[in-house]
């Protein structure tokens, strides 16, 4: 990438010309590099796009992650959220811990289950769900602008082919190294690694 993706910083901090430091990259400098550079560099001014937006009523994009998840299944346990966001349990318990320190969750133990605790809405939690849905459905509209129905029908279509494909080759994987390892597990063989060079 080098210095064709350089960016300037504003007097303010943001970044400055972001899109067209991407674009430029893209058409100019790597037009026919990987689909998971783009796919990645899409998903990260779609991200860019909903934080702009979520930022104005001090959400995080981390904690609209499990937000989203919540409002459709509220009462999940820590891993079971760590699942369906696709996060560590590490991550999921410092934004949990963040989270209930804003009222937006808390923490429940049912009597028939008194090793798991569940994570459920607050009230406050529940009615964000009326504020921020709208504004990533604007954030996806802005992106969407100009795109036929037809092309973003066969984007999803392609999208949801490479999603399971991948979920497939994760499943069938045999190898142990291919597995998804815990930071701490892959820090020590990083450091093991060093020590054997």
């Amino acid at each position: 990438m080098g210095e064709s993706l350089k960016i300037t910083q504003s007097k303010n901090g943001h970044d400055k010309d972001f899109t067209q430091v991407i674009l430029r990259h893209w058409r100019e400098a790597v037009p026919n590099d990987r689909m998971a550079h783009l796919v990645k560099d899409a998903t990260r001014a779609l991200v860019r796009a909903l934080q702009m937006r979520l930022t104005e009523h001090c959400v995080s994009f981390g904690h609209w992650a499990f937000l989203r998840v919540l409002w459709e299944t509220d009462g999940l346990t820590q891993r079971e959220l760590s699942v369906q966001v696709g996060v560590m349990e590490p991550t999921t318990f410092s934004a949990l811990k963040s989270m209930e320190k804003l009222g937006l969750i808390e923490r429940k133990r049912v009597p028939h289950h008194k090793k798991k605790v569940f994570i459920h809405l607050t009230r406050k939690g529940k009615l964000l769900k009326r504020t921020l849905v709208p504004l990533a459905i604007e954030a996806t509209n802005v992106a969407l602008q100009g795109v036929p129905p037809q092309d973003i029908a066969t984007t999803r279509r392609t999208l949801l082919i490479i999603i399971e494909n991948l979920a497939r080759d994760e499943r069938e994987s045999q190898n142990k190294l291919r597995r998804i390892r815990s930071t701490r597990e892959l820090a020590g063989l990083i450091e093991s690694a060093g020590k054997r060079s």
